[in-house]
This record gives C-alpha cells, structure tokens and sequence, in this order.
C-alpha cells in the first residue's frame, strides 16, 4: 500500500446529518455513544436533527466535529484500512488527530475540546470579534496589510486584526476586533486583494484575542493525561512532530491563540516521502487545499461508504 496521510477537518465542514451515510456501523455507534457518556448529553441527537444554528454553536461545532472524524477514522481501520504514516489536523482538527495517534481517547478530547470551545467564547464576546477570508493574495501581503490596517488605529485602542490561517498559498484567513478586520478588508482589496468575506464565526480563532481562553486551557491541559503517539502527529502551531506530553500540551495551548499553518503543515508531509493525503471527516475543504498547496500531491476525502471504497482503491 502506498505511504500516505490522515488529516483532520476542523470547525466549518459540520452539517447536520453528516453521519447518516455511515447507517448503524458499529464503530459510528460506538464514538457517538463514548462522546455522549463524556458529555453526558446525546450528541448523536444533536448530529443527526441539529438544527443548523445549533450545531454551529461553538460549543457544539467543536465536539461533533471531533466526533465525526475519530468516527470515520474508526471504521476505516475496521474495515481493514491501514495506518497511515503520519497525520495532522487543522486547527481543531489536531484534537481528532491525536485521539487517532492514541495520545488522547475519544472520551478525554470530547469534554476537553467542549472546554476550550466555552473559553474561546468567553474570551470575546459575540460581536466584538470577527474573521475573514482573503483570497488571491499571498500570505506576506496579507500580513502587511494587517499591520497597515492595525496601524490606522491610536495606540492602545485595542484594536488588533492577524493573519491566522494559512490554508493555501492564494488564501488567508485573518481575525480581531471586529472594527480592525473590517479595516482590515477594506486594506486589502484596496491592495489587489480578489475578495475579502467575512466569516460566519462567533469569535476570533487563533488571534491573540484568544490568549485568555488559552491560559484556562492551559490549566485543563495539565490535568489530561496524554499517551505517546503512536503515529506522529504534525502540530499546526510549529509544525513539528512531538512525542513527550508536556510538549504536546504546551502546543496545544499555543495552538489556541497561535497561527494555523496548514500550508506549511502539508509541506512537511510531503517532505517524508508523502503524496496522497485522506481527509478523514466531513466535507472536502482540506481535499481541496491540498491540491491547491502543491499540484503534486493528491487529496482524497472519507466521510461515507462510497469514498472509504475510493480512498481504499486509491491507496492499494
């Protein structure tokens, strides 16, 4: 079988329904039933009706995602899929990851990611943050426009916007207050920017706005047990592979308010010889990255029957 990638999806491909495809697989039954017992309310319920506005809750964005990855995860290695070589998730998706590395059990990631979902909310309020996603400009640019829009406010105004997600060479997606991302976007379409849309989030991921959430986090780290992975996991914070607990945790706090680098996360996939990589969980963001990060490597999605059959043949 050739050598190949997991890679986990985070906030912004949930749908409601998204484990129907599966039916009664046991191993679906089984994450949804660990996670539930976790939480100790029935996320499947919650997967399989929503609504909508209710499952794009942070709160709940974050554990069901978690759980439809490690889901999808699971029945792949029952039906006889092979571990890959390495995996990686973004953002979020590192959680989902490392319960597939077995650094994490499901039942420990589902309240941990629901923590830190509810201390990314409290951090800033709704309203007060907000995202965007800039297409056709690279990332340096972004950044520079960043710190020109930034710059149009006094000092200690505590306006702050960021470049945080780096998810492909003509994509960037930046957070802060909300009045500096708008700045912000204004900036950069003026500077040659092809579009610049503001994201239907309830806070500002992987800004420094998070920083608060990330010390509360940090303390709920500490209390995790963590195990050794036993696939290496390539952290988004500094793209690097780590095996010793106190490691993981620290990058997992860092992560919380740190940049996305998914761009260069990939990279280093394919710097071990990689060129297939499987995005295990709902939705085909990542699939489409991949190819969009480098024109030689190859991104396949698994989230139902008919493309773990795909990504099977793909890998044979």
């Amino acid at each position: 079988m050739t050598a190949f990638a997991f890679v986990f999806p985070g906030q912004g491909s949930q749908s409601v329904g998204m484990l129907d495809a599966w039916g009664d697989h046991p191993e679906v039954l089984r994450a949804v039933q660990e996670a539930s017992d976790s939480l100790g309310e029935d996320v499947g319920r919650l997967i399989k009706e929503g609504p909508k506005e209710t499952l794009a809750l942070t709160t709940n964005t974050q554990p069901v995602m978690l759980v439809a990855g490690v889901a999808a995860w699971r029945v792949w290695r029952a039906e006889g899929g092979a571990l890959p070589a390495v995996v990686a998730g973004h953002s979020l998706g590192e959680y989902s990851a490392l319960v597939a590395s077995g650094a994490l059990t499901l039942a420990q990631a589902a309240p941990l990611v629901r923590f830190r979902a509810a201390a990314m909310q409290e951090a800033v309020p709704v309203g007060t943050g907000a995202m965007a996603a800039i297409l056709g400009m690279d990332a340096d640019r972004v950044k520079a426009g960043c710190a020109e829009a930034q710059a149009a406010f006094a000092a200690g105004s505590g306006e702050v916007v960021e470049a945080v997600n780096f998810n492909d060479p003509a994509q960037t997606v930046i957070a802060g207050s909300k009045a500096a991302v708008e700045k912000a976007c204004e900036v950069l379409k003026a500077n040659g920017a092809k579009r610049a849309l503001p994201l239907p989030v309830s806070a500002p991921f992987h800004s420094s706005l998070m920083k608060p959430a990330a010390d509360k986090l940090r303390e709920r780290l500490a209390e995790t047990t963590f195990a050794t992975p036993q696939i290496p996991v390539v952290n988004n914070i500094d793209v690097a592979v780590e095996a010793d607990a106190d490691r993981i945790r620290d990058a997992l706090f860092r992560q919380a308010f740190g940049p996305v680098r998914w761009v260069e996360c990939v990279q280093a996939i394919k710097a071990r010889g990689i060129t297939t990589l499987v995005e295990c969980g709902p939705g085909k963001v990542l699939a489409g990255m991949t190819k969009r990060i480098d024109a030689e490597l190859t991104g396949a999605p698994l989230f139902d029957p008919a493309s773990l059959a795909e990504a099977k043949a793909l890998l044979a």
